[in-house]
Protein backbone atom coordinates (compact mmCIF):
# COMPACT_ATOMS: atom_id res chain seq x y z
CA UNK A 1 0.00 0.00 0.00
CA UNK A 2 1.00 3.54 -0.69
CA UNK A 3 2.03 4.79 3.04
CA UNK A 4 3.76 1.95 3.57
CA UNK A 5 6.48 2.07 1.41
CA UNK A 6 10.01 3.36 2.27
CA UNK A 7 9.56 4.88 -1.55
CA UNK A 8 10.24 8.80 -1.35
CA UNK A 9 6.93 9.96 -2.67
CA UNK A 10 9.06 12.14 -5.05
CA UNK A 11 10.04 8.99 -6.72
CA UNK A 12 6.34 6.87 -6.40
CA UNK A 13 3.60 7.56 -9.18
CA UNK A 14 1.42 9.88 -8.39
CA UNK A 15 -2.01 9.32 -8.22
CA UNK A 16 -5.61 10.31 -7.56
CA UNK A 17 -7.97 6.88 -6.02
CA UNK A 18 -11.91 8.09 -7.00
CA UNK A 19 -14.30 6.74 -4.64
CA UNK A 20 -17.55 4.92 -6.71
CA UNK A 21 -20.16 5.43 -5.51
CA UNK A 22 -19.93 9.29 -4.13
CA UNK A 23 -21.58 12.42 -4.45
CA UNK A 24 -25.49 12.83 -4.94
CA UNK A 25 -27.71 10.06 -3.43
CA UNK A 26 -31.07 9.25 -4.51
CA UNK A 27 -33.12 11.99 -2.25
CA UNK A 28 -30.68 14.84 -2.82
CA UNK A 29 -31.11 14.68 -6.65
CA UNK A 30 -35.01 14.13 -6.24
CA UNK A 31 -34.56 17.95 -3.69
CA UNK A 32 -32.94 19.60 -6.00
CA UNK A 33 -34.78 18.80 -9.05
CA UNK A 34 -37.98 19.65 -6.84
CA UNK A 35 -36.82 23.19 -6.51
CA UNK A 36 -35.73 23.35 -9.81
CA UNK A 37 -39.02 21.88 -11.17
CA UNK A 38 -40.65 24.42 -9.23
CA UNK A 39 -39.15 27.05 -10.36
CA UNK A 40 -39.81 26.45 -14.18
CA UNK A 41 -43.66 25.37 -13.27
CA UNK A 42 -44.51 28.50 -10.77
CA UNK A 43 -41.70 30.71 -11.49
CA UNK A 44 -39.78 32.97 -8.87
CA UNK A 45 -39.84 32.90 -6.25
CA UNK A 46 -40.29 29.48 -4.29
CA UNK A 47 -39.24 29.53 -0.70
CA UNK A 48 -37.61 26.57 0.51
CA UNK A 49 -37.43 26.04 4.51
CA UNK A 50 -33.51 26.05 5.40
CA UNK A 51 -31.01 24.72 3.19
CA UNK A 52 -32.63 22.00 0.64
CA UNK A 53 -29.50 20.03 1.16
CA UNK A 54 -26.91 20.83 3.35
CA UNK A 55 -24.54 22.16 0.14
CA UNK A 56 -22.90 25.77 -0.39
CA UNK A 57 -22.62 25.43 -3.49
CA UNK A 58 -25.90 24.12 -4.37
CA UNK A 59 -27.74 26.59 -2.38
CA UNK A 60 -25.59 29.56 -4.09
CA UNK A 61 -26.56 28.02 -7.19
CA UNK A 62 -30.64 27.33 -6.52
CA UNK A 63 -30.54 31.39 -5.29
CA UNK A 64 -29.35 32.66 -8.44
CA UNK A 65 -32.62 31.05 -10.20
CA UNK A 66 -34.62 32.59 -7.53
CA UNK A 67 -35.80 30.07 -4.42
CA UNK A 68 -35.58 31.83 -1.26
CA UNK A 69 -34.02 30.06 1.68
CA UNK A 70 -35.63 30.72 5.38
CA UNK A 71 -35.36 29.64 8.55
CA UNK A 72 -39.27 28.83 9.51
CA UNK A 73 -42.18 29.24 6.85
CA UNK A 74 -43.58 31.89 8.97
CA UNK A 75 -41.58 34.13 7.51
CA UNK A 76 -43.15 33.13 4.29
CA UNK A 77 -45.59 35.92 2.73
CA UNK A 78 -49.48 34.22 2.62
CA UNK A 79 -50.37 33.09 -0.67
CA UNK A 80 -46.67 31.95 -1.88
CA UNK A 81 -45.29 28.36 -2.07
CA UNK A 82 -42.76 27.00 0.61
CA UNK A 83 -41.05 23.79 0.11
CA UNK A 84 -39.84 21.93 2.62
CA UNK A 85 -36.05 20.20 2.56
CA UNK A 86 -34.73 16.62 2.23
CA UNK A 87 -34.03 16.50 5.91
CA UNK A 88 -38.02 16.19 6.52
CA UNK A 89 -40.01 18.52 8.93
CA UNK A 90 -42.06 18.17 12.12
CA UNK A 91 -45.65 18.17 12.10
CA UNK A 92 -45.69 21.47 13.48
CA UNK A 93 -44.21 22.93 10.27
CA UNK A 94 -47.38 21.43 8.00
CA UNK A 95 -49.14 23.34 10.60
CA UNK A 96 -47.43 26.72 10.64
CA UNK A 97 -47.84 26.44 6.74
CA UNK A 98 -51.36 26.30 6.55
CA UNK A 99 -52.01 29.13 9.14
CA UNK A 100 -49.73 30.69 7.24
CA UNK A 101 -51.68 30.21 3.91
CA UNK A 102 -49.43 28.75 2.17
CA UNK A 103 -48.93 25.93 -0.67
CA UNK A 104 -46.53 23.60 0.10
CA UNK A 105 -44.22 21.30 -1.29
CA UNK A 106 -42.34 18.18 0.95
CA UNK A 107 -39.22 17.19 -0.60
CA UNK A 108 -38.49 15.07 2.50
CA UNK A 109 -36.09 12.20 1.61
CA UNK A 110 -38.09 9.53 1.26
CA UNK A 111 -35.86 7.72 3.69
CA UNK A 112 -36.19 10.12 6.11
CA UNK A 113 -39.86 9.60 5.94
CA UNK A 114 -39.45 6.04 6.79
CA UNK A 115 -38.26 6.70 9.96
CA UNK A 116 -41.11 9.65 10.65
CA UNK A 117 -43.10 6.59 10.48
CA UNK A 118 -41.39 4.20 12.53
CA UNK A 119 -41.57 6.95 15.09
CA UNK A 120 -45.16 7.40 14.73
CA UNK A 121 -46.45 3.72 14.57
CA UNK A 122 -43.95 3.02 17.90
CA UNK A 123 -45.70 6.05 19.73
CA UNK A 124 -49.22 4.79 18.80
CA UNK A 125 -47.59 1.05 20.38
CA UNK A 126 -46.14 3.40 24.04
CA UNK A 127 -43.12 2.55 22.86
CA UNK A 128 -40.36 4.69 24.74
CA UNK A 129 -38.07 5.52 21.77
CA UNK A 130 -34.48 5.63 21.23
CA UNK A 131 -33.67 8.36 18.88
CA UNK A 132 -29.62 8.31 17.82
CA UNK A 133 -28.12 11.03 16.32
CA UNK A 134 -26.95 14.49 16.69
CA UNK A 135 -28.55 17.26 18.53
CA UNK A 136 -30.09 20.15 16.99
CA UNK A 137 -29.83 18.10 13.55
CA UNK A 138 -32.70 19.37 10.96
CA UNK A 139 -33.29 15.48 10.54
CA UNK A 140 -33.54 14.71 14.50
CA UNK A 141 -35.74 17.80 15.54
CA UNK A 142 -38.05 16.64 12.19
CA UNK A 143 -38.07 13.27 13.87
CA UNK A 144 -38.64 13.91 17.31
CA UNK A 145 -41.29 16.02 16.63
CA UNK A 146 -43.70 13.47 15.49
CA UNK A 147 -43.28 11.64 18.36
CA UNK A 148 -42.39 14.26 21.27
CA UNK A 149 -43.63 12.61 24.02
CA UNK A 150 -42.34 9.18 23.03
CA UNK A 151 -38.79 10.57 21.90
CA UNK A 152 -35.73 10.88 24.01
CA UNK A 153 -32.21 11.64 21.88
CA UNK A 154 -29.21 9.30 22.34
CA UNK A 155 -26.07 11.29 20.60
CA UNK A 156 -23.70 8.49 20.86
CA UNK A 157 -22.38 5.69 23.16
CA UNK A 158 -21.53 7.94 25.99
CA UNK A 159 -25.16 9.18 26.06
CA UNK A 160 -25.97 5.79 27.27
CA UNK A 161 -25.65 5.48 31.18
CA UNK A 162 -27.94 8.92 31.54
CA UNK A 163 -31.01 6.85 29.13
CA UNK A 164 -34.24 6.38 31.50
CA UNK A 165 -37.25 4.26 29.84
CA UNK A 166 -40.75 3.93 31.35
CA UNK A 167 -40.77 0.01 30.64
CA UNK A 168 -37.27 -1.84 29.59
CA UNK A 169 -39.45 -4.38 27.59
CA UNK A 170 -41.43 -1.58 25.62
CA UNK A 171 -37.94 0.27 23.62
CA UNK A 172 -37.13 0.89 20.48
CA UNK A 173 -33.92 2.52 18.85
CA UNK A 174 -34.25 4.25 15.53
CA UNK A 175 -31.28 6.85 14.04
CA UNK A 176 -30.68 9.58 12.17
CA UNK A 177 -30.38 8.50 8.39
CA UNK A 178 -27.00 10.21 7.98
CA UNK A 179 -24.34 8.62 11.09
CA UNK A 180 -21.32 6.79 10.78
CA UNK A 181 -22.58 3.28 10.59
CA UNK A 182 -19.61 1.56 13.22
CA UNK A 183 -20.28 4.55 16.13
CA UNK A 184 -24.50 4.07 15.29
CA UNK A 185 -23.99 0.19 16.02
CA UNK A 186 -21.45 0.98 18.81
CA UNK A 187 -24.32 3.34 20.25
CA UNK A 188 -26.96 0.39 19.77
CA UNK A 189 -24.71 -2.62 21.13
CA UNK A 190 -24.67 -0.03 24.52
CA UNK A 191 -28.40 0.18 24.19
CA UNK A 192 -28.32 -3.83 24.17
CA UNK A 193 -26.39 -4.18 27.44
CA UNK A 194 -28.88 -1.85 29.40
CA UNK A 195 -31.91 -2.80 27.42
CA UNK A 196 -32.10 -6.47 26.68
CA UNK A 197 -35.08 -6.43 25.45
CA UNK A 198 -34.36 -3.40 22.88
CA UNK A 199 -36.43 -3.88 20.04
CA UNK A 200 -34.45 -2.74 16.44
CA UNK A 201 -36.16 -1.08 13.56
CA UNK A 202 -37.96 -3.45 10.74
CA UNK A 203 -34.34 -2.50 8.57
CA UNK A 204 -31.98 -0.01 9.13
CA UNK A 205 -32.28 3.21 9.09
CA UNK A 206 -29.00 4.53 8.10
CA UNK A 207 -29.07 4.95 4.45
CA UNK A 208 -28.17 3.05 1.77
CA UNK A 209 -26.01 6.23 0.38
CA UNK A 210 -24.20 6.79 3.61
CA UNK A 211 -23.66 3.61 4.13
CA UNK A 212 -21.88 2.90 0.31
CA UNK A 213 -20.11 6.15 0.44
CA UNK A 214 -18.30 5.09 4.09
CA UNK A 215 -17.33 1.56 2.41
CA UNK A 216 -15.86 3.26 -0.17
CA UNK A 217 -14.01 5.85 1.96
CA UNK A 218 -12.44 3.16 4.37
CA UNK A 219 -11.03 1.23 1.26
CA UNK A 220 -9.83 4.80 0.24
CA UNK A 221 -7.73 4.99 3.72
CA UNK A 222 -6.62 1.54 2.78
CA UNK A 223 -4.76 2.70 -0.12
CA UNK A 224 -4.08 6.15 0.28
CA UNK A 225 -1.87 8.73 2.52
CA UNK A 226 -4.06 11.26 2.20
CA UNK A 227 -8.23 11.67 1.49
CA UNK A 228 -10.04 14.82 0.57
CA UNK A 229 -13.80 14.58 0.93
CA UNK A 230 -15.78 17.64 -0.53
CA UNK A 231 -18.58 18.37 1.39
CA UNK A 232 -19.89 21.21 3.48
CA UNK A 233 -18.96 21.31 6.83
CA UNK A 234 -23.06 21.57 8.14
CA UNK A 235 -23.24 18.07 6.06
CA UNK A 236 -23.27 15.36 8.65
CA UNK A 237 -22.68 12.89 6.05
CA UNK A 238 -19.91 14.32 4.59
CA UNK A 239 -18.23 14.91 8.45
CA UNK A 240 -18.83 11.09 8.96
CA UNK A 241 -16.62 10.39 5.88
CA UNK A 242 -13.90 12.22 7.03
CA UNK A 243 -14.27 10.13 10.22
CA UNK A 244 -14.31 7.02 9.51
CA UNK A 245 -11.38 7.65 6.50
CA UNK A 246 -9.36 8.97 9.98
CA UNK A 247 -10.24 5.37 11.91
CA UNK A 248 -9.67 3.31 9.16
CA UNK A 249 -5.76 4.59 9.52
CA UNK A 250 -5.58 7.77 6.86
CA UNK A 251 -3.11 9.73 8.12
CA UNK A 252 -4.56 12.86 7.17
CA UNK A 253 -8.13 13.51 5.41
CA UNK A 254 -9.75 16.79 5.07
CA UNK A 255 -13.20 18.28 4.17
CA UNK A 256 -13.54 21.27 1.98
CA UNK A 257 -16.51 22.70 -0.21
CA UNK A 258 -14.34 24.13 -3.02
CA UNK A 259 -10.82 22.61 -4.72
CA UNK A 260 -9.56 26.58 -3.49
CA UNK A 261 -9.90 25.01 -0.07
CA UNK A 262 -7.15 22.59 -0.53
CA UNK A 263 -3.95 23.36 0.66
CA UNK A 264 -0.87 22.69 -1.09
CA UNK A 265 0.74 21.40 2.19
CA UNK A 266 -1.45 18.28 2.44
CA UNK A 267 0.54 17.50 -0.62
CA UNK A 268 4.16 16.89 0.63
CA UNK A 269 5.15 13.64 0.57
CA UNK A 270 2.09 12.14 -0.56
CA UNK A 271 2.04 9.62 -3.72
CA UNK A 272 -1.42 8.17 -3.37
CA UNK A 273 -4.68 11.04 -2.98
CA UNK A 274 -8.02 9.31 -1.82
CA UNK A 275 -10.62 11.17 -3.12
CA UNK A 276 -14.61 11.60 -2.78
CA UNK A 277 -17.58 13.84 -1.71
CA UNK A 278 -20.90 13.51 0.37
CA UNK A 279 -24.15 12.52 -0.75
CA UNK A 280 -25.81 16.47 -1.28
CA UNK A 281 -22.33 17.19 -3.75
CA UNK A 282 -22.80 17.49 -7.08
CA UNK A 283 -20.22 15.97 -9.33
CA UNK A 284 -18.95 19.48 -11.03
CA UNK A 285 -16.99 19.72 -7.42
CA UNK A 286 -15.82 16.66 -7.90
CA UNK A 287 -14.08 17.54 -11.16
CA UNK A 288 -12.75 20.57 -10.19
CA UNK A 289 -11.11 19.27 -7.43
CA UNK A 290 -9.49 16.20 -9.57
CA UNK A 291 -8.38 19.03 -12.46
CA UNK A 292 -6.58 20.88 -9.16
CA UNK A 293 -4.55 17.44 -8.62
CA UNK A 294 -3.71 17.11 -11.83
CA UNK A 295 -2.21 20.51 -12.77
CA UNK A 296 -0.23 19.23 -9.82
CA UNK A 297 1.30 16.04 -11.02
CA UNK A 298 -2.21 13.91 -9.98
CA UNK A 299 -3.14 13.08 -13.51
CA UNK A 300 -3.24 9.30 -13.04
CA UNK A 301 -7.02 8.73 -11.60
CA UNK A 302 -7.96 5.27 -10.63
CA UNK A 303 -11.72 4.57 -10.01
CA UNK A 304 -12.24 2.80 -6.84
CA UNK A 305 -15.71 0.88 -6.56
CA UNK A 306 -17.09 -0.70 -4.28
CA UNK A 307 -21.06 -0.39 -4.74
CA UNK A 308 -23.94 0.32 -7.75
CA UNK A 309 -26.53 2.84 -7.14
CA UNK A 310 -29.62 2.69 -9.26
CA UNK A 311 -32.10 3.92 -6.28
CA UNK A 312 -34.63 6.74 -7.79
CA UNK A 313 -37.34 8.28 -6.25
CA UNK A 314 -40.14 9.75 -7.79
CA UNK A 315 -40.47 13.81 -7.33
CA UNK A 316 -42.83 14.97 -4.59
CA UNK A 317 -46.62 14.82 -5.92
CA UNK A 318 -47.57 18.38 -5.43
CA UNK A 319 -45.34 19.43 -8.42
CA UNK A 320 -48.32 17.95 -10.39
CA UNK A 321 -50.64 20.32 -9.13
CA UNK A 322 -51.28 24.32 -9.96
CA UNK A 323 -49.88 25.49 -6.93
CA UNK A 324 -49.96 29.11 -7.04
CA UNK A 325 -53.79 28.89 -7.64
CA UNK A 326 -53.81 27.03 -4.90
CA UNK A 327 -51.81 29.46 -2.97
CA UNK A 328 -53.73 32.34 -4.46
CA UNK A 329 -57.21 30.44 -2.97
CA UNK A 330 -55.43 30.25 0.35
CA UNK A 331 -55.24 33.64 0.75
CA UNK A 332 -58.91 34.50 0.01
CA UNK A 333 -60.64 31.72 2.76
Amino acid sequence: MGRMSATPATHRPKRVLLAAPRGYCAGVDRAVIAVEKALEQYGAPVYVRHEIVHNKYVVQTLERKGAIFVDQATEVPPGNIVMFSAHGVAPTVHEEARQGRLATIDATCPLVTKVHKEAVRYAKEDFDILLIGHEGHEEVIGTSGEAPDHIQLVDGPEDVAKVEVRDPSRVVWLSQTTLSVDETMETVDALKNKFPQLVSPPSDDICYATQNRQTAIKELAGQAELVIVVGSRNSSNSIRMVEVAKQAGVPAAYLVDFASEIDEAWLEGVASVGLSSGASVPDVLVQEVLEWLAQRGYADVELVKTADEHLTFSLPKELRRDLRAEAAELVKE
